[in-house]
C-alpha cells in the first residue's frame, strides 16, 4: 500500500482531472438557475413555494435515479454510465431553455437528475478504487473541489448572462457546454476492481448502525446545504440590498475562495485525523458544521453588507470540511464491492428526504419570510453536525468495519 508522501502517478493525476472536471460542469449546470429565479418569477409569475420546487424536482429525481444507478456501477463500465450520464443531463438542461410553461420546466429541470445521479456513485467508486485507503479522504476533496468551483461559476455566470441576454439562452448555452468532457471520459481507462465477491444485498447495508447514521445526519446537510444555495442570491437581494449582478458575483466570489479552501483544508484533516482515530473523518465533518452554523446565523442577521460577505465565507470554509470525508467514510464502512451501491443509497435517502428543504424554506417564505426560512435551515443543519456524533459512538462500539459485514470483505481495508 502506498504512503501518503508517494506521488500521484499518471493514471491518478488524468482521473481527478477528468473527474473534478465533470463535477465542475455538474455543478455550474445545477446552480445556474439560483441567479436566474428572480427573472423566472418575475416572468413567469411564480411564487417562492414554486421556485424552491425547481430544486426540489431535481433532488427528488436524482435519489430515484442513485439507487439502481449505484447498483450498476458496481457490476457495469463506470466510464460508460458516466459518459450516458453527461449527455442526458446536457440535453434536459437544453430543453429547459425551451420550457414554455413552469410546468413544462419543472418536468425538464427535474430530469436532469438522471443524469446526474448516473455519475456520483461511479466516479467516487473509481476514485477510491484507484487510492490507497489512507488517501481517500484528499483524493475525493480533490475530485468535491470541481463540485465547488463548478457551482460558484455557475453562480457568476447566471447572474451575468441572465440580465444581459435572459433565463433561456443562459440555460440552453450551459446544456451545450455539459457536453464537453464526454470527449475525456470515454478515453479513460478504468481502474482494475478486485475479484468478485458475494453481491451485498441492501438489506446487509442497512443492517450497520454507523451507515444508518450517515443516513439521517448526512439528510438534514443535504435538506440545510441545497436551502442555503438556492435561496443564498435572492436573500442578498432582497434583504441585504444587493443588485442581481452584485449578488451572483458577489456570492460566487466568496464560494470560489471559501470552499475550494475548505474542501482542502477538510480533506487534509479528515486523512490526518483518521490515522489516529478510526472515526476521525467523521469528527471532521461534524466540526464544520458546528463551526459554521454561528456565522450562517450572523449573516442572516446582519445589516452590512462587508460583515453579510465576511460571515458567508467563514462559514462556507467550514461547511465544506464535509465534502472530501463523506465518501470515504462511506467507503469505510463498506466492502469495495459495494462502494458505488452505498454511495447510491446514500444519495437516494438524503437527496430525496433533503430535496424538501428549497421547497420548504419556500413556503415559509410565502407564510412569513425568508430571513425565518434560512434560520430554520440552519438549526437542520446543527441537528446533521450532532448526529454525526452518533456516528462516532457506533464506530466506537462497533469498529468503522462492522461484523456483519466480514464476509462480503476480501481484505482488512476494502
Amino acid at each position: 500500500m502506498a504512503s501518503n508522501s508517494t506521488p500521484l502517478s499518471s493514471y491518478q493525476i488524468r482521473l481527478l482531472a477528468v473527474l473534478a472536471l465533470i463535477n465542475f460542469v455538474n455543478f455550474a449546470d445545477r446552480t445556474v438557475i439560483v441567479p436566474l429565479l428572480p427573472l423566472l418569477r418575475q416572468q413567469m409569475h411564480l411564487t417562492d413555494s414554486q421556485l424552491g420546487s425547481l430544486q426540489t424536482g431535481l433532488l427528488v429525481v436524482l435519489a430515484l435515479a442513485s439507487w439502481p444507478c449505484g447498483f450498476f456501477a458496481d457490476r457495469m463500465s463506470r466510464t460508460r454510465i458516466i459518459a450516458g450520464g453527461i449527455v442526458f443531463w446536457s440535453l434536459a438542461t437544453v430543453l429547459c431553455g425551451f420550457a414554455p410553461s413552469f410546468m413544462f420546466l419543472l418536468v425538464a429541470r427535474s430530469l436532469i437528475g438522471v443524469g446526474e445521479a448516473a455519475y456520483a456513485p461511479a466516479a467516487q467508486s473509481m476514485i477510491s478504487d484507484s487510492f490507497p485507503y489512507e488517501r481517500r479522504a484528499n483524493a475525493q476533496a480533490i475530485f468535491a473541489s470541481g463540485m465547488l468551483l463548478g457551482g460558484a461559476a455557475g453562480q457568476a455566470f447566471g447572474g451575468l448572462a441572465g440580465e444581459s441576454y435572459g433565463w433561456k439562452y443562459t440555460v440552453i448555452l450551459i446544456g451545450l457546454v455539459c457536453l464537453v468532457p464526454v470527449l475525456f471520459v470515454v478515453k479513460l481507462p478504468e481502474p482494475p476492481r478486485r475479484p468478485r465477491s458475494e453481491v451485498l444485498p441492501i438489506w446487509k447495508l442497512l443492517s450497520v448502525p454507523a451507515y444508518v447514521a450517515m443516513l439521517f445526519a448526512g439528510t438534514c446537510i443535504t435538506f440545510s446545504s441545497v436551502s442555503l444555495l438556492t435561496w443564498g442570491i435572492d436573500f442578498a437581494r432582497d434583504y441585504k440590498e444587493f443588485s442581481l449582478r452584485q449578488a451572483a458575483v458577489s456570492l460566487a466570489l466568496v464560494a470560489l475562495l471559501s470552499l475550494l479552501l475548505g474542501v482542502l483544508t477538510g480533506g487534509f484533516l479528515a486523512d490526518r485525523l483518521h490515522r489516529k482515530y478510526p472515526y476521525g473523518r467523521i469528527l471532521v465533518i461534524a466540526a464544520g458544521f458546528l463551526f459554521a452554523a454561528p456565522f450562517v446565523l450572523l449573516a442572516i442577521q446582519t445589516d452590512e453588507k462587508w460583515v453579510f460577505l465576511a460571515a458567508l465565507f467563514i462559514s462556507g470554509y467550514f461547511m465544506s470540511w464535509y465534502h472530501g470525508p463523506v465518501t470515504a467514510v462511506l467507503h469505510d464502512l463498506t466492502p469495495q464491492r459495494a462502494h458505488s451501491s452505498a454511495i447510491g443509497v446514500y444519495m437516494f435517502v438524503t437527496q430525496l428526504l433533503g430535496a424538501l428543504g428549497p421547497q420548504l424554506v419556500g413556503k415559509i417564505s410565502d407564510a412569513s419570510d425568508l430571513q425565518l426560512g434560512l434560520q430554520v435551515a440552519t438549526g437542520v443543519m446543527v441537528l446533521g453536525a450532532l448526529l454525526m456524533f452518533l456516528v462516532i459512538y457506533f464506530v466506537r462500539r462497533d469498529g468503522l468495519h462492522h461484523p456483519s459485514l466480514a464476509a462480503f470483505r476480501l481484505e482488512g481495508n476494502d
